[in-house]
């Protein structure tokens, strides 16, 4: 009969306290004193290692549970997950000579890009109402993610089929007229800071993630309504304060920007709060021990992006595995206001401070970056 305590564990027979130990038989009644002394030490540290123990093996097993089944190894399915991410020729039509060099191996810079279009080799007529600088330090412990407002004005490269482009106009209206190589071009143009990697995140299928993780809280700063969502008679009422969304909601709401004097800054700000939520909620302890909802989250989020030809997934979630909403910090581009160009609203870059700003960024000197961007 197995001996067990009160957690119903398997005790070893040299912590058993209650049984003669016949290798201590012949020991003296002060010696006896120390060995139950020590023995009852190691009997309270013990819950304390299975603890530890069981720690461990749940974080182990998470991996392997993902795929539903203890049999696949975790390499076979982050194959698969990797093999299953649609992909995008980034930087193939991006001249060498215009890239701004490596300032800093180690640290990455990732560019972002919400697109309204799911094909991103099928890009005429779609812009992007998302930009996103984000940068990982070198020593991966935050991450700061620069928001580009759409309608900043700056100048756009020269598009590779010649027919847009080599002139001034809105960030996003590179991506309509060369795809993701003039965005990554234009970006780091108006940056200085050369990008490492691009991941496309299809803002529909958000929507899918957020469900998957049962949806995320976000506490709404002013009410609104919006008149374009997702609902049946396209009309959503947001109420100030702490609200449980679905995907469908929390994608209405970092959408929205019309009901806002600031428009687009706005909605930068309720977009920034929602990939805060995401991520939380993503690693938080309810998800990473229910493996069928984590095997959904992920799946989800394998269907909504497009990645480089070059990003690793497994690599990725290794780099960032520590990282959580607490480590992020969100800015928005330096600019000094909106105005008018011709018939177009834009906003303007402040490109002094611009200057600085991402040249902290590019050197990855985080102290220095967080003081001018104060």
């Amino acid at each position: 009969m197995r001996h067990l305590d009160q957690d119903d564990r398997e005790v070893p027979h040299w912590l058993r306290l209650d049984q003669p130990d016949p290798d201590y038989a012949i020991e003296t009644s002060a010696e006896a004193e120390r060995t139950r002394r020590r023995r009852a030490r190691q009997a309270r540290r013990a819950p304390r290692r299975r603890r530890a123990k069981r720690i461990l093996l749940i974080s182990a097993l998470v991996l392997t549970l993902l795929v539903g089944s203890g049999i696949i190894g975790v390499g076979l399915y982050f194959h698969s997950v990797e093999s299953g991410i649609d992909r995008v020729d980034a930087f193939g039509d991006v001249p060498e000579e215009s890239r701004p060099s490596k300032a800093v191996q180690d640290a990455m810079n990732l560019l972002i890009l919400g697109s309204d279009s799911r094909d991103p080799n099928n890009f005429s007529g779609s812009r992007t109402d998302t930009i996103i600088l984000a940068h990982l330090p070198k020593d991966r412990s935050s991450a700061q993610l620069i928001s580009i407002p759409r309608d900043t004005w700056l100048h756009v490269p020269a598009a590779k089929d010649g027919k847009g482009g080599n002139q001034d106009a809105k960030v996003n209206a590179a991506f309509a007229w060369g795809g993701v190589p003039l965005m990554v071009q234009t970006v780091e143009s108006f940056t200085g800071v050369r990008v490492d990697h691009v991941v496309l995140v299809d803002f529909a299928g958000f929507k899918e993630i957020i469900d998957a993780l049962g949806g995320v809280d976000i506490v709404v700063d002013q009410s609104f309504t919006s008149h374009t969502s997702l609902l049946p008679n396209g009309v959503r009422a947001f109420t100030k304060g702490k609200q449980h969304m679905d995907g469908a909601a929390a994608l209405d709401y970092a959408r929205e920007r019309k009901s806002f004097r600031d428009g687009d800054f706005t909605r930068i700000k309720h977009q920034q709060q929602m990939i805060k939520a995401v991520l939380d909620k993503a690693a938080s302890a309810g998800l990473l021990t229910n493996p069928g909802q984590l095997n959904a989250f992920v799946k989800a989020t394998a269907k909504a992006v497009t990645v480089d030809k070059t990003l690793s997934v497994l690599d990725m979630s290794m780099d960032l595995r520590h990282l959580r909403g607490g480590n992020l910090a969100f800015f928005t581009s330096p600019s000094k206001g909106t105005g008018m160009v011709g018939t177009e609203s834009v906003v303007f870059a402040d490109t002094e401070k611009a200057k600085i700003f991402y040249d902290a960024i590019r050197r990855d000197a985080i102290d220095e970056f967080l003081n001018v961007a104060k």
